[in-house]
């Protein structure tokens, strides 16, 4: 029997239903960290946007309670950069996801990395940072002053690699300070870390997440290289689709697609969001044309709008003389309908992330 070819259209569906995109859901936050499988974190407060565009009734407090309460926490996995995820999922995919970090030290650094004795400088680490929680710069001060030779940007990047961290929170409006510390993750946690490799699970979460995918897609999402022998072996226990252009797509069996013409409403995802950075081609949510536009030097990522399930244009938000402004941009033209529900929508956001500001209002800048 032929496998099932799935439309662009079907695909964004598929994908914004388990996204939690296509209507606010009613589920509890580490539910949802743990069903989008982290959250990208490198701005402090996307996380926050993140949950408050999926989740019914989302209020700082229901995520800023479970960082202080150690069930969520913040750290480097997927792709060599900062998540937030549940202590339970972090203790799970920790030791997989380790060679994605071991192989981002070794390609960022290469000839500098030379000559450097990476277990001798982690354990270095190690016992610096047990003593206390540590900023980078009192890392590398540290290691200036231990080794005045060496490459310290180095030996900072082969800490942030090689040995498991957690960032401490604040008490600061998202949770997490600009310059923060970290902690070994086992002392935060409170448990050593598994060192059993979890792949099948990790790949069956992208899915679940994600899905249905490609093996290059789970592979740009993970950062792990070579699965498709791997993906391949698990084919007795997965539904096989194909995109309209032949390509391979894997699935987890029982999972429902939606109609192709389900409405989505218009929302707003964070700087970041892991809907964009998720699969190796990315068409089944933003168009070629607009792709400079997102992805932006410097490897920023720009808080996007999604219209009809579709990115179509980018937002920020700016606070001056005690008025918070939410400004849209959009990038092709939009009917009264979308600006009028983006408009509300936008209205709500701005409160949210701005709730200090003594005004408040929602600007397009065609």
């Amino acid at each position: 029997m032929a496998d099932r070819i799935l439309t662009l259209r079907e695909l964004n569906r598929a994908t914004l239903a388990r996204q939690m995109l296509l209507k606010r859901e009613a589920i509890s936050v580490p539910q949802a960290v743990e069903r989008l499988v982290g959250l990208q974190a490198q701005s402090a407060s996307a996380p926050y946007v993140g949950l408050w565009t999926r989740l019914q009734d989302f209020g700082r407090d229901d995520l800023a309670m479970l960082i202080e309460n150690r069930s969520i926490i913040k750290a480097t996995l997927m792709r060599s950069t900062l998540h937030l995820f549940t202590t339970a999922d972090y203790l799970l995919l920790r030791a997989t996801l380790q060679p994605v970090l071991t192989q981002a030290f070794e390609a960022v650094l290469r000839d500098r990395a030379k000559g450097l004795d990476v277990d001798k400088m982690v354990a270095i680490a190690r016992e610096f940072i047990s003593e206390a929680p540590r900023s980078f710069a009192e890392i590398t001060t540290m290691f200036t002053e231990k080794f005045p030779d060496a490459d310290p940007g180095a030996m900072r990047y082969g800490v942030r690699t090689h040995l498991p961290l957690v960032q401490v929170p604040t008490q600061t409006e998202w949770s997490y300070p600009g310059n923060p510390k970290f902690i070994l993750a086992e002392m935060w946690i409170g448990k050593t870390l598994p060192t059993e490799d979890n792949l099948k699970t990790l790949i069956f979460r992208y899915l679940a997440a994600f899905g249905p995918a490609s093996v290059t897609d789970i592979q740009t999402w993970s950062g792990l290289p070579k699965l498709k022998e791997t993906v391949e072996n698990l084919k007795p226990e997965l539904v096989i689709y194909r995109d309209e252009q032949k390509r391979e797509l894997f699935d987890l069996p029982n999972i429902p697609l939606p109609d192709a013409d389900t409405p989505a409403p218009e929302c707003f995802l964070p700087e970041y969001d892991n809907l964009l950075l998720s699969h190796s081609k990315r068409t089944r949510v933003i168009a070629d044309e607009y792709r400079s536009k997102v992805y932006l030097p410097g490897l920023r990522v720009a808080a996007t709008l999604l219209v009809d399930g579709f990115v179509r244009g980018a937002w920020k938000v700016e606070k001056a003389k005690g008025t918070a402004t939410l400004t849209i941009q959009p990038f092709d033209s939009l009917t009264s309908q979308n600006r009028a529900a983006l408009t509300e929508e936008g209205e709500k956001l701005v409160r949210f992330v701005e709730s200090s500001a003594k005004n408040h209002s929602v600007r397009f800048a065609d």
